[in-house]
């Protein structure tokens, strides 16, 4: 069973040879291809050469084509600061939607034109020639509040939520549009599997949550299924307090960050739900010993059960020991996804 089936599998809810391993890696695979930061989230060749070298070095199921969140807004016209050697992030001093009128006339961007978001297509386009068929292929969107954060900027779009209500729907109606456009043609291009993160929606009390970004998530959720593809919700930080209704949005497979209890994840999400991570990315995977870092995979699992994916809270660090990742795919390899206790410690 190679790494595409696996995951496909384990989502038709059939029994697997062991647990699917699906870690982020992006600044970790940059640095193993030996390229700037800044060359691989921009030339589709050099990520799709880094992703591919890390799945065989790492036994990972998949690859991506994340890379950071400015993508979307970039083709839209935001301003993005491209650094070096680390991901390029939106100038926050300056959004595009500093003046809430330009959303009347904000144009939803082609994504099969020249611009990052083709950039995007052509590494899909590059992965299915290269591992089609053998890994799965995983495309990425932002989310309906991550990307409206992204156009108005993080703080103005906070205070919006009680200042302009309607204008947060406004905005987040044109994010849900151009997700859904970018994640068709990324489907036509190759991509098997959906991710969509979220992350300015931990910043959320779950009242705000059901009533704004909910709804929208679910939508975009609903839209990429209609699309024949599987969805993975990311979602950084502390979402404790938004559990239940992630669990009820229907995605395939809901990403769980260190910060929140596995144990209590399953609880609020139930039992059918697949749940990826959720080892601290800093202080074990990169920090511990590979036996520490096998361990503790070893006890998420055990919170887990068996609907369960390999894999961090978030994004592996750059300076990860390989031999730490590597501990990643043996727990998996020592263990089936029928099986809802630790498997062997190892010698």
């Amino acid at each position: 069973m190679n790494g595409r089936d696996r995951v496909l599998t384990m989502l038709r809810g059939d029994p697997v040879d062991r647990l699917p391993v699906m870690t982020i890696t992006m600044q970790f695979a940059a640095a193993r291809l030996g390229v700037k930061y800044l060359d691989y989230e921009t030339n589709a060749r050099l990520l799709v050469e880094g992703q591919i070298q890390v799945a065989e070095e790492l036994s990972l199921d998949y690859v991506n084509t994340m890379s950071d969140p400015g993508c979307e807004a970039a083709d839209c016209g935001a301003t993005v600061i491209f650094h070096e050697d680390s991901p390029a992030a939106i100038d926050e001093n300056h959004p595009l939607l500093s003046d809430k009128s330009k959303l009347d006339h904000l144009v939803i961007p082609e994504a099969t034109r020249p611009g990052r978001m083709q950039n995007r297509l052509e590494a899909l386009r590059l992965f299915r020639r290269r591992v089609g068929g053998e890994k799965l292929i995983e495309g990425w969107v932002e989310g309906p509040c991550a990307e409206a954060a992204d156009l108005r900027g993080l703080s103005p779009l906070m205070l919006d939520f009680y200042d302009d209500p309607d204008f947060v729907r406004r905005l987040f109606e044109f994010a849900l549009a151009m997700e859904l456009g970018f994640a068709r043609e990324q489907v036509k291009a190759g991509a098997e599997q959906i991710g969509i993160g979220d992350a300015a929606a931990s910043l959320m009390g779950a009242a705000m949550y059901d009533e704004f970004v909910w709804p929208y998530e679910k939508r975009m959720v609903d839209g990429v299924h209609a699309l024949g593809v599987p969805v993975r919700l990311h979602i950084c930080g502390d979402t404790r307090a938004l559990l239940e209704g992630i669990g009820r949005l229907g995605c395939d497979i809901v990403d769980v960050d260190y910060p929140v209890p596995m144990a209590q994840a399953r609880a609020k999400m139930g039992r059918s739900q697949i749940l990826l991570g959720n080892i601290d990315p800093v202080r074990v995977l990169r920090n511990q010993t590979p036996e520490a870092v096998y361990e503790a995979i070893q006890n998420c699992h055990q919170d887990a059960g068996d609907r369960y994916i390999v894999g961090a809270g978030c994004e592996a660090p750059r300076d990860t020991p390989l031999e730490n990742l590597q501990a990643l795919a043996r727990y998996a390899q020592q263990n089936t996804a029928t099986a809802a206790s630790p498997g062997t410690r190892p010698v």
